[in-house]
């Protein structure tokens, strides 16, 4: 096994602390070549796809990208925006408060953003932290439900780079935080501002990315982790448990994946009579293709097509204020014992100095 080439040393420099908020990724752009790359990525990833490597790469490749990257490509193109992809807009923008956030708090720490599947991919950024001087590095997953399929694909990425690393930094990764009050509360403020402006519906239905049951079963706790969350949010808003629902949205393939599903439920609210409803994405942190496509778009035509009269779209987290703070209190609570204080910087460089000294006087290049 190979390691990659170290970065060039100089003796008294100070470590930094690094945080990267890492997201599922994007193509980089709405055409069928791109999303062609970007869906082989992706559908490559074992954590993905739990079939046998040949098999799927049949199927994959002689069935699902040929046909599957146009498709999805005419979807991409609906919420492109003249910034690019949402989901990375979103990203690059809740990196940038978060590092704003942590200033404010009293931390010298750099925040960045990275991809699981996409640009700018993981071991890209962490190569880049690396020759920054980065020697602390807490991994933020945007996804504040742990699932394998997800959060624990983030951390085999990050496992698998540093395997090839000489010099490996200190490294935090973050589980989940689907029950912190913090996020809780964010959910809440956006269902809030959108009851005062539009009124209350009917019914509030939370719909999450679905996974196959079958991950479930062999011991994901994905699913409890979304109900939990649901229940801390209904709580929150002081909802009875008749007031929402919790759905599964995003199925792929002939499997039997989580229940129920976000599209029948919304179609059956709509026969019942149930003619105005909410619909969020709790498990979303940046509205992306999933949330403005699937359940803004599609969902509505669905739900409306069935007799709904009314159905209203509560947009996800992306930059509202309260979850930029709830970040950073995740952050510090993970990032705790790291000097990460701008007080202790100014001392942090005088011993630095005093290190490069006696390194020189040992016979140190530089």
């Amino acid at each position: 096994m190979g390691f990659n080439p170290e970065p060039s040393h100089r003796h008294g420099s100070v470590s930094k602390t690094a945080i990267v908020l890492a997201n599922l990724g994007t193509p980089d752009a709405p055409t069928p070549a791109a999303v062609k790359v970007y869906l082989k990525q992706f559908l490559s990833d074992p954590r993905i796809v739990e079939i046998p490597r040949l098999i799927w790469w049949v199927i994959l490749n002689g069935i699902i990208l040929p046909f599957r990257s146009r498709q999805s490509a005419e979807k991409y193109s609906s919420i492109w925006t003249e910034q690019g992809s949402p989901l990375k807009v979103h990203t690059e923008r809740q990196a940038a408060l978060l590092q704003s956030a942590l200033a404010a708090r009293g931390h010298d720490v750099r925040v960045t953003y990275a991809m699981r599947y996409g640009n700018p991919g993981v071991p890209k950024v962490l190569d880049e932290l690396k020759a920054e001087g980065c020697d602390r590095i807490l991994v933020l997953p945007a996804y504040p439900q742990y699932s394998g399929t997800t959060t624990a694909s983030i951390f085999d990425t990050v496992f698998l780079h540093f395997l090839h690393v000489r010099n490996a930094p200190e490294l935090r990764l973050i589980k989940h935080y689907h029950d912190d009050d913090g996020y809780i509360q964010a959910l809440a403020a956006t269902v809030r501002a959108h009851w005062e402006q539009h009124g209350r519906s009917d019914k509030l239905v939370m719909s999450f990315h679905g996974v196959p049951k079958r991950t479930l079963l062999l011991g994901d706790p994905y699913h409890c982790e979304c109900y939990k969350t649901a229940r801390l949010l209904g709580n929150a808003l002081g909802l009875s448990k008749d007031d929402y629902l919790v759905t599964f949205q995003s199925r792929f393939g002939k499997a039997e994946w989580l229940q129920p599903y976000t599209a029948p439920t919304l179609e059956a609210l709509a026969k019942q009579g149930i003619k105005r409803v909410d619909v969020m994405c709790p498990g979303f942190s940046s509205d992306c293709l999933e949330t403005l496509e699937e359940i803004s778009m599609e969902a509505r035509e669905d739900f409306l097509a069935a007799g709904g009269s009314e159905f209203h779209y509560i947009a996800c987290l992306n930059e509202l204020p309260q979850w930029i703070e709830a970040l950073a209190g995740i952050v510090e609570q993970h990032s705790a014992g790291w000097p990460t204080g701008a007080n202790l910087q100014e001392r942090r460089q005088v011993d630095a100095k005093t290190g490069r000294q006696c390194a020189l006087e040992l016979g140190a290049a530089d």
